[in-house]
């Protein structure tokens, strides 16, 4: 009697531990489900673009000086390589024979903004202006409209990305970042 007793309560308690184990994985399921639900879908912009093509796409900030650029353009001249600068409308204003250069030699030259602010820091207007000045900036050097925005410093929040969309841009981010790089070590 005693064994079959003991026997029972292993059994029971087993039971129960395998229940609480199964009440624990359904809550835990569904406790994602509903901080799922009830999160706020975050704006992002482009990280990347799928395709079975095996191609990587580079791109350069422009918001420093040009002494780097012309070597630049010669180096991937060279290996064929198109690639798009983004560019300041301060740096448009200061060096537009670099971005005549760029646009001439294939490059796309898109949008970092005027003036390089965090953008999240500013106004929905604010925002609207940075891009804006830089958009007539490039145009009116190159021609041609950016239809790409990348946020200064890779800063961004909602606010920036919805306000790039309803500009009918892009808004672009890096995946890989090997910001320390220099043109000179190539050369």
């Amino acid at each position: 009697m005693v064994c079959c007793t003991v026997t029972k309560k292993r059994i029971l308690a087993v039971l129960l531990f395998v229940l609480a184990a199964v009440l624990a994985i359904c809550g835990c399921f569904y406790g994602a489900r509903a901080v799922q639900a009830s999160a706020r879908k975050r704006e992002l912009p482009i990280y990347n673009v799928k395709t079975d093509e095996k191609k990587i796409a580079i791109s350069f900030d422009a918001a420093w000086g040009n002494e780097e650029t012309q070597p630049l353009i010669d180096i991937l001249k060279r290996y064929n390589v198109k690639t798009t600068f983004f560019v300041i409308g301060a740096w448009v204003d200061k060096y537009p024979d670099s971005v005549r250069a760029l646009s001439a030699a294939g490059h796309e030259v898109c949008n970092h903004s005027d003036t390089h602010p965090h953008m999240p820091k500013l106004s929905q207007s604010e925002m609207t202006a940075q891009i804006t000045a830089c958009n007539e900036k490039v145009k009116a050097v190159t021609g041609v409209s950016p239809l790409l925005f990348r946020p200064p410093y890779g800063d961004y929040n909602d606010t920036v990305i919805k306000t790039a969309n309803n500009m009918k841009m892009y808004p672009i981010q890096w995946s890989v970042d090997k910001h320390d790089i220099r043109v000179k070590n190539y050369l």
